[in-house]
């Protein structure tokens, strides 16, 4: 049956990458409704954010469009050219190769629910536009801008 029972979905609270860039992240929750479904060419992730917490380190993708629908809450979008408030029944669009990082942060006093969606593409690399970090979707590790890995868990 293509119905999914969003309860039954595991939901993942972590942020997969290595220390110390995994604590703003902390305490996001990601139920993979996508997955879920069984789809194999695009993924749609069920996210919670609650306050304080950030929906992942400011990036962009080389080969992955991404966008993102608030369902509940308030989110504070932010960009290279500065912030937007995002809030139920917006939405934002991340075009693959813009080189314009983003993330979004919970600033509100509430939790906040949104879809992620983004295409799987095999080929992509995430760049972090603040930090000296990216991952292959080839293989799925952290690794500085040079290539050497991050020690640890990531």
């Amino acid at each position: 049956m293509p119905k999914i029972d969003i309860a039954t979905v595991p939901k993942y609270k972590s942020s997969g990458y290595p220390p110390p860039f995994d604590a703003p992240c902390a305490g996001r929750v990601r139920q993979r409704l996508g997955d879920a479904g069984g789809l194999t060419d695009f993924g749609i992730n069920l996210m919670r954010l609650p306050p304080g917490n950030w929906s992942s380190q400011r990036h962009w993708h080389s080969h992955e469009d991404e966008f993102v629908y608030v369902l509940e809450g308030e989110l504070t979008l932010i960009e290279d050219d500065g912030e937007t408030i995002l809030r139920a029944g917006d939405c934002a669009a991340f075009p693959k190769g813009s080189g314009n990082g983003h993330h979004m942060i919970n600033r509100s006093g509430a939790m906040a629910v949104y879809l992620e969606i983004g295409s799987r593409q095999p080929a992509d690399i995430t760049t972090c536009s603040d930090i000296d970090m990216m991952s292959a979707n080839a293989d799925g590790r952290f690794v500085h801008k040079d290539g050497t890995p991050y020690s640890g868990p990531g």
